[in-house]
């Protein structure tokens, strides 16, 4: 076609879900994708040995469940399954215990002992109200129709994780709760880093935190299928650097962060918001680790082998001290680890009886530092003989993770760091972010509210916005 209502740049899950929305209400969309396979950070490939299918960012998808959007598409009548693992999360410690996250709360909270209490009343008014909880915190800065909900999760959420810490004596409790945490990449001192722990753990309870069966590219295939299903276009192959050179259409979103949207010719942004994308900062990158493996990793700790998600670091001092020196760019001997272990839980991961590790640490933005030693180290500390378990490894460090996904900036996979000053406010000062200098533009990334995560509530929001601008359409979920 030579014209369109509206063209979506980018096919990661926040793109997808721009492109679905403007299709559900009648607008003829194009969907492109620069690279050959669509996906974004939902991609799956053999990248270590033939049969071995290893996620390339995103493993474990809470929030594609806790989504008020992506939830209410009927992917499953699109090929997707989401599997469970027995645990959602395990934090081993030294001693040989282990802090465990339960889809269930109070079995959760049973095994932090005298924590028990204060883990409930911090996590349990958030997974009863989730509904009105997502609805205030999934985007960007508006009235929530619950005020005293979020009143109770703005005490609690925009405190550090340090503060927060505070409130648990356990040496488990604590530990988990700074695994959760980390996820938001920066220091634990930094305000708002406690809003990170509180989200994943209150999606952990109320939806679990499932992983795609096949992997990842199985998301990114669903929502292909029923965006093609309702009559959506999708072009991939195709690197846009000039919006001259796209069919007439109406208007764009752009599902890349202020990096790419900068290097794009005809765009016609103004140069004091041009002068904003330039200010946005990034944050810490990651190295990635992939691994076909022989056999199950021999973690000590039986719990933790029953757990798709580990997090590995050691107590919360340890994990809190190693993104500190991440922070100052300085790469810790004993690093924070995010791993996933899909394989013991997803037969279609790994030839019969072989097995596959997905892991992360955290590194200075822009790191080319190889960190296989300091990470295969950490998961040895909690699982010895794990090293014999390798068939073979597959590294990304973060100029690769840029390359292999140009939104990744730096390594940076939550599309600039999600800190105070940018939590609402990114990547412009804005009540709609979405919005850019030119009326027919929007930026859908991660690098809007509500950020990083495979939810589409970027996306949903850019789309829902430009529907109310240029269509008279007005979404509310």
């Amino acid at each position: 076609m030579d014209a369109y209502d509206a063209i979506v740049v980018g096919s990661g899950p926040n793109g997808f879900a721009a492109a679905i929305l403007l299709q559900q209400q009648g607008l003829q969309t194009l969907l492109i994708e620069g690279a050959d396979t669509l996906g974004g950070g939902m991609r799956t490939k053999e990248i270590t040995l033939p049969g071995f299918k290893h996620d390339i960012c995103s493993a474990i998808h809470p929030m594609a469940l806790a989504s008020p959007f992506l939830s209410t598409l009927p992917l499953a009548e699109h090929g997707l399954q989401f599997v469970f693992a027995p645990n959602e999360v395990a934090h081993p410690l030294d001693t040989e215990h282990a802090a465990i996250l339960h889809r269930d709360l109070e079995q959760t909270a049973l095994g932090l002992g005298k924590d028990s209490s204060a883990y409930k009343v911090l996590f349990e008014p958030f997974v009863k109200q989730w509904d009105d909880l997502s609805q205030a915190v999934l985007g960007p800065l508006r009235f929530p129709r619950n005020p005293m909900l979020m009143a109770k999760f703005g005490l609690k959420a925009l405190p550090s994780a340090a503060m927060m810490a505070k409130t648990f004596e356990t040496t488990e409790a604590k530990a988990l709760w700074a695994g959760l945490c980390a996820h938001g990449i920066q220091p634990l001192e930094n305000l708002t880093t406690a809003a990170i722990g509180i989200m994943l753990g209150t999606v952990g309870h109320r939806f679990g935190w499932p992983m795609a069966l096949g992997g990842s590219q199985a998301v990114a295939d669903a929502l292909a299928s029923y965006f093609k299903a309702i009559g959506g276009n999708i072009q991939t192959d195709y690197w846009v650097d000039d919006v001259n050179h796209l069919p007439k259409h109406k208007v764009l979103l752009l599902d890349m962060t202020p990096k790419q949207v900068l290097n794009i010719k005809g765009l016609a942004l103004r140069t004091g918001y041009r002068n904003q994308l330039k200010a946005y900062r990034q944050g810490l990158g990651v190295f990635k680790m992939d691994w076909a493996l022989s056999d199950p990793i021999p973690f000590r700790n039986a719990a933790v082998m029953q757990s798709s998600t580990v997090h590995l670091g050691g107590t919360y001092e340890e994990i809190a001290r190693a993104e500190y020196h991440t922070a100052q760019g300085r790469i810790p001997d004993a690093p924070y680890v995010l791993l996933s272990q899909q394989s013991l839980f997803d037969s279609t991961r790994a030839p019969a009886g072989k097995h596959t590790a997905w892991a992360y640490c955290h590194v200075p933005h822009g790191s080319t530092a190889d960190c296989t030693k300091i990470i295969e180290n950490q998961i040895e500390r909690f699982a010895p003989g794990f090293k014999d378990t390798i068939l073979a490894k597959h590294t990304f460090n973060t100029q690769q993770m840029e390359s292999y996904n140009p939104n990744y900036v730096g390594g940076d996979i939550n599309g600039g760091i999600m800190d105070f000053a940018q939590l609402y406010t990114r990547p412009s000062f804005s009540l709609t972010p979405y919005r850019t200098s030119n009326k027919n533009v929007y930026i859908a990334s991660s690098s809007t509210p509500p950020g990083g995560g495979v939810h589409g509530m970027c996306g949903f929001h850019a789309a829902r916005i430009a529907l109310e601008d240029h269509f008279n359409v007005k979404i509310t979920l």
